[in-house]
């Protein structure tokens, strides 16, 4: 069993990668130095790691990025280039399981796209104990954040990660 996880949000540019922490979190916010709590429920949260902005638009190994020792949950945007395979490698070489929404293929990408057959993408993230879901960004976010905030619940209490403690007053203002 996968000891970490890593949930990606996959897409070009512009298809709501940013967008998606932004809601989950309830603001903005910004790839850091340290963890940061998100709350899946009223009283329960787990510890995770944010990447905004992907390594590939930034140009980095995603290793230079993550400034914490071993987090066992990290959040990152996905640029849907040829170093994301760069990218996802660093996560299956560090014992992660992958949950990936991939952002709006068809709107502006092809389903038959090189990059994804070629490169065997789709079949390495498959083979080390992780799901692709491909999902409309184009719509409603609410059940695309229910649906990961669920996959990370899950996750997190199977492994005893879940923390619980009840939002502040300041936290609750931004959810």
């Amino acid at each position: 069993m996968k000891q970490n996880l890593l949930v990606g949000v996959l897409g070009k540019n512009g298809s709501g990668k940013s967008y998606t922490w932004k809601a989950l979190f309830g603001r903005r916010v910004n790839t850091g130095k340290n963890l940061r709590r998100l709350y899946l429920n009223e009283n329960e949260y787990v510890e995770v790691f944010l990447i905004n902005g992907s390594p590939g638009e930034r140009h980095k190994y995603v290793g230079e990025i993550i400034k914490v020792d071993k987090p066992r949950i990290v959040l990152c945007s996905l640029l849907y280039s040829r170093k994301l395979t760069e990218t996802l490698n660093y996560f299956s070489d560090n014992d992660f399981s992958m949950y990936i929404h991939y952002l709006n293929p068809g709107y502006c990408d092809d389903y038959n796209s090189p990059l994804f057959y070629n490169l065997r993408i789709i079949n390495d993230v498959l083979s080390s104990n992780s799901v692709i879901c491909i999902r409309d960004a184009k719509v409603d976010i609410d059940d695309r954040l229910i649906e990961i905030k669920d996959f990370i619940y899950g996750w997190a209490n199977r492994r005893g990660l879940l923390c619980t403690k009840k939002k502040t007053k300041k936290e609750n203002l931004l959810f």
